[in-house]
């Protein structure tokens, strides 16, 4: 259908809608908008909390910076040494248990958590029976960790949420409680004055769980406050001497630690030259000495590939996670845990590489089977930042790899697994050898006395 209309009637009707729009919107904005006085005085106070906000912006701005210039001076990075774990290990370990104690807390990471607090009462104990022991003043002890609060906080990674006080009497407890149990371990519980059914200060029991979770890098105190409560906080030697003969259970080893070697340890971290020495670093704690009893081993002079002979468990995957950390964080140690990790990563790529390790008396291990040996290595250094060059064994990967890629040997090494692996694949070789020679001997005379006929 269509409408036809007159062009004025269109034109007048445009108009008249046109006005009375105007009219409507001029209605609107006498209803809504404020005055011009009161526009003028509305922008200024806008103008005025902008600039407000500026400034604000700005002296926040400054304080952060002159914060973190003032926490760049105040933290001595050189003594840093006790880390949280890093965010990407945690996350690509998938296992959040190696990293966090089930038992018993030791420093500030993990102080005042629900779960450790039953075990508050057996340091209450430990510090109990020293005082009884040395006949000494909780207040001597509270003074002397007061002395070295500042450097003891500077070990620890980020703030300490812990007040003053409650800084110094976790340092008394923890110490006291670390000192009985090394204490005990070597001169035995009996002597210290503990009972032969005690639940925590025996050789037995919840031990090898209190020993797993102390030996975790968030679970530590400096070694100078241990020193500093043994009454003896020049020697070191004496505290990592009790670190080592506490901690042996833990060895991945079943090969004793010689007496030269202990010795050699020892007297390295005592402070002198001879060893990776520790006198030019403060705060160094438990799961350091531990690392570093792990590198007595140097390489062998007859160009064989000798590997310590490995005992694996249930505590072996928490143990490496941890030593691996350590390396990751601690910018002033080798990274000499992580570079045989990973070169048994190389190593093992199957449980039948397992098996031939467990065969050649490299590994011995008391998981459910070799596919999960196998697992464990494949998945320790997941997330692990590594520089394959940088490494002690980078020289002896190469040569690994130049030898196995080597033609020759990759025949006799075929040659040894398909015709020598058990004593009826020798026998059957023996046996072809023998026919062949018989065969060919017979060959032999058969042509020569064609040719040469018997006169």
């Amino acid at each position: 259908m269509v409408a036809v209309f007159n062009k004025e009637l269109l034109s007048w009707y445009l108009i008249a809608l046109k006005l009375k729009e105007t009219l409507e919107s001029g209605i609107i904005n006498q209803l809504s908008f404020p005055s011009r006085n009161h526009c003028k005085l509305s922008s200024v106070k806008m103008l005025q909390n902008f600039k407000r906000n500026q400034t604000h912006q700005h002296l926040n701005g400054w304080e952060k910076l002159d914060e973190a210039g003032q926490d760049d001076v105040a933290s001595s990075w050189s003594k840093l040494s006790i880390y949280k774990i890093p965010h990407y290990l945690r996350d690509g370990s998938g296992d959040d248990k190696s990293f966090a104690p089930q038992i018993v807390s030791i420093g500030p990471y993990h102080h005042g958590k629900k779960r450790l607090r039953p075990m508050d009462c057996h340091k209450w104990r430990s510090l109990n029976h020293v005082l009884k022991r040395t006949k000494h003043d909780i207040e001597l002890y509270l003074n002397s960790m007061k002395e070295i609060e500042e450097r003891a906080r500077s070990c620890y990674e980020g703030p300490i949420s812990l007040s003053s006080n409650e800084f110094v009497e976790m340092l008394v407890l923890d110490g006291c409680f670390v000192l009985e149990l090394f204490r005990g371990a070597t001169e035995g519980f009996k002597q210290l004055g503990y009972s032969r059914n005690d639940p925590v200060f025996a050789m037995r029991g919840s031990m090898h769980s209190i020993q797993r979770d102390m030996i975790m890098l968030e679970n530590q105190l400096p070694l100078q406050t241990l020193g500093t409560q043994l009454g003896k906080p020049e020697m070191k030697g004496l505290v990592s001497s009790l670190v080592l003969r506490f901690f042996d259970p833990l060895m991945p080893t079943d090969e004793p630690l010689t007496k030269s070697d202990r010795n050699k340890l020892e007297s390295s971290l005592g402070g002198t030259n001879t060893f990776d020495p520790l006198s030019d670093q403060e705060g160094l704690h438990c799961l350091d000495v531990f690392r570093r009893s792990l590198l007595r081993s140097g390489p062998q002079p007859d160009g064989k590939l000798q590997i310590p002979r490995l005992l694996i468990h249930d505590g072996t995957k928490s143990l490496f996670l941890n030593l691996i950390a350590f390396e990751q964080c601690h910018l002033d140690c080798s990274n000499d845990i992580t570079s045989y990790v990973i070169f048994m990563d190389n190593l093992i790529n199957s449980p039948e590489d397992v098996g031939y390790l467990h065969y050649r008396g490299i590994i011995e291990h008391w998981l459910g089977s070799d596919a999960e040996v196998a697992d464990l290595f494949n998945r320790l250094c997941q997330e692990v930042v590594f520089d394959i060059n940088n490494s002690y064994l980078s020289l002896l990967s190469e040569e690994v790899n130049r030898y196995y890629n080597h033609r020759w040997n990759t025949w006799c090494a075929s040659l040894r697994h398909n015709y020598f692996s058990n004593p009826w694949a020798i026998i059957s070789l023996v046996a072809a050898v023998v026919l062949l020679l018989l065969t060919l001997a017979h060959t032999y005379y058969s042509i020569y006395g064609y040719y040469r006929p018997a006169r």
